[in-house]
């Protein structure tokens, strides 16, 4: 799929959400139905312990009828390209085009915990897109064939990006992240940002929050303050769950406004589609920020 296309086809503003594998099936489609009908243009979904990619995206896809379903993303250690490859032509192929492969790294503490060895992840990534490649399937091929996307953060993997997928979805980063991560994509491959909104407009609420249900545990792993660094943070931006700052510029806090500001931010930074998560401080599944969100979203 030529990457304007797939940009086309997610739209602007889609939806990023982790929490779908750790509820009933039947809730998560009435989730992905809602989602679909409130306008967002794709639906990405995280890949933990309470989640298998292939499963639950047939489970969303299934569950809607024109939304993109894409994985945000799909781990690179635990399945084998084979498997990986015949998933994703299996996805696009049943459901018309609308399933996006989104590869990752992941995170060796995340790793090591399911008993895999992480090592060399730039290698790594490029050996299963060349095993991917050449895996043989011998089921009904997708045309177009299925779109893949790379987690990418660092400049090497954004380049890899560029050259062998249809684009980049960083996660966890600023509009500054999403200016770099442009210049070095080029004009042509697909930028898709995740952005954390939380409509609190409290500071020292919203701050709160933020660190307690999101900041706190990424700031835990290497590679997202790997790439803060590169943004000018420091040791004393991922002390306590992130600064005053650091939190500011990954959560997107505040109004209708403030949200809407931020996902323009991406955008004028060179984002072709931002993938909003909503945080909630009861542990639900957001829909109802989405549901506030959705009227000054899509009018983007």
């Amino acid at each position: 799929m030529q990457q304007h296309a797939l940009a086309s086809q997610l739209g602007r503003v889609g939806v990023w959400h982790g929490g779908l594998g750790r509820v009933p099936a039947a809730t998560a489609r009435r989730a992905a139905a809602e989602i679909e009908q409130l306008g967002y243009g794709a639906l990405w979904f995280g890949e933990n312990p309470a989640t298998e990619s292939a499963s639950q995206a047939a489970v969303l896809l299934a569950a809607t009828e024109r939304l993109t379903v894409a994985t945000g993303i799909a781990n690179i250690w635990v399945r084998d390209a084979s498997a990986a490859n015949a998933a994703a032509q299996t996805l696009a192929e049943a459901y018309d085009g609308r399933f996006v492969l989104g590869l990752g790294a992941s995170h060796a503490p995340i790793i090591g915990q399911r008993g895999h060895t992480y090592a060399k992840p730039l290698a790594a990534m490029r050996e299963y897109l060349d095993a991917m490649d050449a895996a043989p399937y011998g089921g009904p091929a997708a045309d177009p064939a299925p779109a893949r996307v790379l987690a990418a953060l660092g400049p090497k993997m954004l380049e890899l990006a560029r050259d062998r997928t249809a684009g980049a979805h960083p996660y966890f980063v600023p509009p500054e992240h999403t200016a770099r991560a442009r210049e070095t994509l080029g004009t042509g491959p697909l930028l898709a940002p995740e952005q954390v909104v939380l409509l609190e407009t409290d500071p020292t609420k919203a701050r709160a929050l933020a660190r307690e249900h999101h900041t706190r545990f990424y700031l835990q792993l290497p590679n997202y303050t790997g790439n803060l660094r590169r943004l000018g943070f420091d040791d004393a931006d991922f002390a306590d769950g992130g600064s005053d700052r650091l939190v500011d510029a990954i959560v997107a806090w505040g109004d209708e406004d403030a949200v809407l500001r931020r996902v323009r931010a991406h955008l004028d930074a060179g984002a072709d589609h931002v993938a909003v998560q909503p945080l909630t401080a009861d542990g639900s599944l957001g829909l109802d920020p989405l549901r506030r969100l959705a009227p000054a979203l899509s009018a983007i």
